[in-house]
């Protein structure tokens, strides 16, 4: 052949490969991508034997396609009328790493139609890469029905992890579901570690990753590419990171299972990127870190989290300063606003804060003070003092429990929906522990007259230190019967909180509102004190926040008639006295004496 024919005929064609490969090689993430608008594959159409690809990122913004093979299709598989396609990824890549977290939601096609949504694998240590796929009329589409079931459910541990317990299929003959890699950017270890059953039992994988900086492109989300729920920002962060199904204009459908099936919510959404994906023979999982808000997340049910691009939704701000030795340091978080997750996220921030600076120590009592503020309400205020313990678990783990209760209570109110605008939460250390015992109690005399006040001696034994006395005063009412016997109680603030009101404030009190009981949580006494309290034996009616000592037999036998008396709680005895003294540590113990009306 001449050489000006070669020139002329294969030339080009060399030219025209080396210029598809430079083009491929400079192209944007998003342009290897599968196309938004490709055809959409019914569930009636699929097929064993069917061969297509997926499409998710191993690692930076490139966006990989790797193929697989239809098994079968399982109908009623999530629910009724809720079927799964059963397939095989085939690949170097994917058979090395198997089903990886973070791949959910990976876009699958089948002979070129979007067929749905990578959302299960099939148990672990299993040898081969066999996954399930949410169809897409599912992810796209959910019925009205799903949306409600699960707006009210509650969240529990996964489904194939119970039912592998109760028929006894091992959990490797099991689909369940490809877990959401929860990333925790500033949290170490030893953190995760206290709340790790918590996060199990929500379906998530624990993975330490970081904070990317916002781009301008972080919002032109493609299929492929990988977004999630902020839950946690600020000096440290908390996000899940789910491959994106599909784009519909500003709706953004991701994960093919639910985050938690918490139906209709809204939670910031923020662009993720992978950094690599880590393979292992127990769980694979993508390394990512967290890129800039990019919407909101708008839905979580059984077969796709959704979410809207655009502005995204308000956070709780969470202002943490720990104090030692008269030095201070200060972290500002910013925590996702729901009901079910809020008081878990302040408390595994609260714990992070306070144990992960150079300022915290172990074998401290720690006095924590602060506030919950509320819009349009009054504060509650927060002020509890801790001793270190011999459980094994860290010294400010009751610190963060401690706040979760008090969120945990306002969230779980019957009155409305707190409107939480800010928490601020200063903890301060003491060396060694102080904490204290009530050992024993006595009364100055055994029988005093009406309005008389009578002394109460209280022994109280320091942890590891020489007991001490200290003295309460309380006086005996005008009106107290001669001859009836009245009980003086010594007590830590749990015992007296019980005996005075009965159970612990929550459970009373529909109609007085909000306002009421934040009055009643403030009114709760506080740990660090050893607390006497003079009762009658007369009954006391407890309806919202107000107490009516002494009220009538009639009125009570009325309620006792009732087989739901509303909101009213009744107890045997009425607090006619109570005094307090202040310690530089937690009390605990109770005593009960006997004091007679001459």
């Amino acid at each position: 052949m001449p050489l000006t024919k070669i020139f002329s005929t294969v030339l080009p064609r060399i030219l025209l490969a080396a210029a598809v490969t430079l083009a491929a090689s400079v192209l944007p993430a998003w342009a290897q991508a599968p196309p938004a608008g490709a055809e959409l594959l019914p569930l009636g159409e699929v097929r064993a034997g069917m061969k297509g690809c997926a499409y998710t990122i191993f690692a930076g913004d490139q966006v990989e396609k790797f193929d697989l093979e239809v098994i079968g299709v399982l109908p009623n598989f999530l629910g009724p009328r809720q079927a799964i396609i059963l397939v095989q990824l085939l690949g170097e890549k994917v058979e090395h790493t198997g089903v990886v977290a973070g791949m959910s939601g990976s876009p699958v096609y089948l002979e070129g139609k979007l067929a749905g949504a990578l959302s299960l694998k099939l148990g672990i240590f299993t040898k081969e890469a066999i996954a399930g796929v949410t169809p897409i009329a599912d992810v796209l589409e959910p019925p009205v029905s799903l949306l409600e079931a699960q707006e009210n459910a509650r969240p529990v541990a996964a489904l194939p992890e119970r039912f592998s317990l109760r028929s006894g299929i091992p959990a490797a003959a099991t689909l369940e579901r490809i877990e959401t890699p929860l990333v925790f950017s500033g949290f170490q270890q030893s953190t995760l570690r206290e709340f790790a059953p918590q996060l199990a039992g929500y379906g998530f994988v624990a993975v330490q990753g970081g904070t990317a900086e916002a781009r301008a492109d972080d919002g032109q989300l493609h299929a492929g590419e990988m977004a999630g729920m902020v839950l946690v920002q600020g000096d440290a962060s908390i996000n899940s990171a789910c491959t994106v199904t599909a784009v519909r204009g500003d709706q953004v459908f991701l994960c093919g299972h639910p985050f938690l099936g918490m139906g209709k919510l809204s939670l910031p959404m923020a662009r993720s990127r992978v950094v690599t994906t880590l393979s292992s023979s127990l769980a694979s999982t993508k390394i990512v870190n967290v890129g800039g808000p990019i919407g909101t997340i708008t839905a979580d049910h059984l077969t796709a989290v959704v979410g809207k691009l655009g502005p995204p939704p308000a956070m709780i701000p969470l202002d943490l300063a720990v104090v030692w030795g008269g030095a201070e340091r200060k972290f500002h978080f910013e925590v996702a606003r729901q009901q079910k997750l809020t008081p878990m996220l302040v408390a595994i921030s609260t714990l992070n804060g306070l144990t992960q600076n150079p300022l915290y120590g172990e074998g401290n009592t720690l006095q924590v003070s602060g506030e919950v503020r509320i819009k349009g309400h009054a504060s509650v205020r927060i002020e509890n003092t801790y001793a270190p313990g011999d459980s094994g678990l860290p010294d400010g783990m009751p610190v963060a429990l401690g706040i979760l209760g008090t969120v945990s209570r306002l969230f779980s109110n019957t009155y409305e929906a707190p409107d939480i605008a800010g928490i601020s939460l200063r903890v301060e250390g003491a060396a060694g522990n102080h904490s204290y015992r009530i050992e024993s109690a006595w009364l100055d005399a055994s029988e005093v007259a009406p309005g008389e006040t009578v002394r109460v001696r209280v022994l109280l034994r320091p942890y590891r230190g020489e007991p001490m006395i200290r003295e309460l005063s309380v006086r005996v009412p005008e009106q107290a019967a001669r001859g009836t016997t009245l009980r003086v109680l010594v007590s830590d603030a749990e015992g007296m909180n019980r005996a005075a009101r009965g159970f612990s404030p929550g459970g009373a009190g529909a109609e007085g509102g909000l306002e009421p009981f934040i009055t009643l949580l403030n009114r709760e006494r506080r740990n660090d004190r050893v607390y006497a309290g003079l009762f009658l034996p007369a009954p006391t009616l407890i309806l919202e926040d107000k107490e009516m000592p002494n009220v009538p037999l009639s009125q009570i036998n009325v309620l006792d008639g009732k087989s739901t008396p509303g909101r009213a709680q009744i107890l045997r005895e009425s607090l006619a006295g109570e005094d307090a003294v202040t310690l530089g540590g937690p009390v605990g113990g109770a005593i009960s004496l006997a004091l007679v009306v001459r």
